[in-house]
């Protein structure tokens, strides 16, 4: 029956279902206050992949989604989220970290410690129980690893939510984006811990070395060619960052951070990079959110991947909360702040799926870890917008009050 339908059509097909699945279930339920449409392509992956749909309907899942066309979706997904990184990494302003640096450290340190020690603690827990840890995790990996994907905040995807909030270019919006970006950095540099391989050490020096170099090379040719070339150099950076990072060990996405993350923002118009940033979300990455929803299992039982999602949850969420009260009370911000900085910063989203598709990359953490790191994201999302959406108005109606 299916024996004249090519790779090309099932291609077809399986980005048919991609791109308008989420859609419909977006725009048909009106999801938009507790659920972007970025967050329903996530849930929609999880459908799509083999724990929901590949379980209920086995015949049509293997037809659709063969090894040749999961390939194929992976290729355009690397891609994809290379690129994603990239820009996070090219919109990291530490100048404005520096120049506040005594109350940005302060809150960022807390905001990423307090939340890492309490899903360090739901580790410990979880790994009491087998088939959390991946065949090449060392506990102390699995732990910092599930730890750190507690404390992560998706700076891409704050930026977009606090643009729907009308935030993002207030005093308000970047202060997060400080205690956002200088986060980001430390959950870079904790995962290339996480991936320090001794059989491979000599090739990450190398590459750290080699990167040093060629960085202060590209950063000197930026500066002298047009802004039309940038984008395009940027791309061939990209690339050979992506390749360099990969062979040596640390993995292709720390590559890609690092490719931005040592060029300025300032190179490129700040317009064009939020519809490039739009442009990528809207095109590419749903392929991204199908290969990821492709790797959940529930082989440990779904009540167990269920059930851990929602411990690492509420460790993630109430770290986060307790670690800016604490630098609230510290830097004796107005009532109310914490509150909206706190959830703002447990925005979980791409970052921490991202993170926690390296773990599962490098045999850390089983599908069963990703699948349950994956619901947690999925959940902090969603509780954005709905639980600022008050808290804002309530704090821009005192404001006025009090003026």
């Amino acid at each position: 029956m299916h024996h004249g339908v090519t790779t090309t059509e099932l291609y077809l097909v399986a980005m048919l279902i991609i791109f308008s699945v989420p859609y419909l279930i977006w725009r048909g339920l009106k999801t938009e206050y507790y659920a972007p449409l970025v967050v329903v392509q996530i849930i929609g992956g999880i459908l799509l992949g083999p724990g929901v749909l590949g379980a209920a309907f086995p015949a049509y899942y293997a037809t659709v989604f063969t090894p040749d066309v999961i390939t194929a979706l992976n290729g355009v997904a690397w891609w994809a989220v290379m690129i994603f990184v990239f820009i996070a990494g090219l919109e990291l302003d530490l100048s404005q970290a520096w120049k506040r640096k005594g109350e940005t450290s302060v809150t960022a340190g807390l905001a990423l410690a307090t939340p890492l020690i309490f899903g360090s603690i739901v580790a410990l827990g979880m790994l009491q129980f087998p088939g959390w840890a991946g065949p090449r995790g060392e506990t102390w990996q699995v732990v910092l690893g599930i730890g750190m994907a507690c404390a992560v905040t998706a700076l891409p995807i704050l930026v977009l939510f606090m643009e729907k909030l009308e935030i993002l270019r207030q005093p308000l919006g970047q202060r997060v984006l400080r205690y956002a970006s200088l986060d980001d950095i430390a959950i870079w540099g904790v995962l290339a811990i996480i991936l320090l391989d001794w059989e491979r050490v000599g090739r990450q020096a190398a590459f750290l070395v080699g990167f040093a170099v060629a960085a202060f090379a590209v950063r000197w040719i930026m500066k002298r060619i047009p802004e039309r070339d940038r984008w395009y150099v940027a791309l061939i950076w990209l690339a050979a960052c992506g390749f360099a990072g990969d062979w040596s060990g640390l993995h292709f996405m720390v590559g890609a951070f690092l490719a931005g993350a040592v060029l300025d923002g300032k190179w490129f118009d700040q317009e064009k990079m939020d519809l490039f940033r739009n442009h990528v979300l809207l095109a590419i990455m749903p392929v991204f959110f199908l290969s990821t929803g492709l790797r959940t299992q529930w082989d440990v039982g779904g009540v167990m991947v269920f059930g851990a999602a929602a411990v690492l949850l509420v460790a993630s969420v109430a770290g986060k909360l307790a670690g800016v009260h604490m630098a609230g009370r510290i830097l004796k911000w107005e009532k109310g702040e914490a509150s909206i900085i706190g959830w703002l910063l447990q925005t979980k989203a791409l970052i921490m799926i991202i993170f926690a598709n390296i773990l599962l990359d490098r045999q850390i953490i089983t599908n069963e870890t990703f699948t349950a790191l994956l619901l947690m994201a999925v959940g902090s999302t969603m509780l954005t917008i709905p639980l600022v959406t008050p808290k804002l108005a309530r704090l821009v109606g005192l404001a006025r009050k009090a003026g």
